[in-house]
């Protein structure tokens, strides 16, 4: 973080030491990120869990156990593709509360920014066993199945239709591995990108909050239906490459 940071000022005054006419001016800035958790613009937070009342697009009544996620290369990026490190990587925990709100610090101008971020680690990040706390946060993917590390673990029950007695369902999105042709295992990396963008930054205190709308895993562009993917989905390669395309309309602004 300090050498991002040492980074930012050097880079900084060479940009203003080229510009005779310094407008945006530049201060430190304390900045906050809120992930704010929702179902379709219902307020989620740990004590919604354990209790059968959500509603998925395919009808099925869903309860949460647990919900976490890794985000990695959190930066800010201006108009112009300057771009601003702000941490490696996050765990979000959103039954434990960790890494709910975060917050840092440094010089950084004013100037319409995007916020950008990668859901989960990208293949050259994702090594198996190298990042300590997430090894004892048990945030593994077992090396038989591929090795590194989850993207997100989303655990409940749901019912449906057929299924009348609360049944458990295990939505786990890792590395995709294809494993059709047992003579040439493959993986996919199916960690994807997510630029939020037109924030304006201009006071010593901003505040950014991120939406993330958990209804959309089961919905958009894939109705997910809970009776045919429930479990085991890790080592389902169709199931994962769904999960890439559902993750990507989660977080707005």
């Amino acid at each position: 973080m300090l050498k991002n940071l040492k980074y930012l000022i050097c880079s900084l005054l060479l940009i203003l030491g080229c510009s005779s006419n310094n407008e945006e001016g530049i201060g430190n800035k304390k900045i906050t990120i809120n992930f704010v958790h929702e179902w379709d613009g219902s307020p989620i937070t740990k004590e919604d869990f354990n209790d059968l009342k959500l509603t998925n697009e395919n009808g099925d009544v869903i309860s949460i156990e647990r919900y976490r996620y890794l985000i990695s290369k959190i930066k800010l990026v201006d108009t112009s593709g300057f771009e601003t490190a702000l941490e490696d990587y996050l765990l979000i925990d959103l039954g434990e509360e960790q890494n709910l709100s975060y917050t840092v610090e440094g010089l950084i101008l004013n100037r319409t920014y995007s916020l950008n971020f990668t859901f989960g680690f990208n293949d050259a990040d994702n090594v198996d066993g190298a990042y300590n706390d997430l090894n004892s946060a048990n945030f593994n993917v077992p090396e038989m199945i591929g090795g590194g590390y989850h993207y997100m673990q989303f655990d409940g029950k749901y019912t449906s239709e057929s299924t009348t007695t609360p049944a458990s369902f295990n939505y786990h999105v890792i590395r995709a591995r294809n494993t059709s042709d047992p003579d040439n295992i493959t993986t996919i990396d199916t960690s994807f990108p997510v630029s939020l963008t037109d924030i304006w930054i201009k006071d010593s205190e901003e505040t950014i909050n991120v939406k993330v709308n958990i209804a959309e895993w089961f919905k958009n562009p894939n109705i997910w239906v809970l009776d045919d993917l429930n479990q085991n989905l890790m080592t389902n390669f169709d199931a994962q490459i769904l999960m890439n395309s559902n993750g990507k309309s989660v977080f707005s602004l």
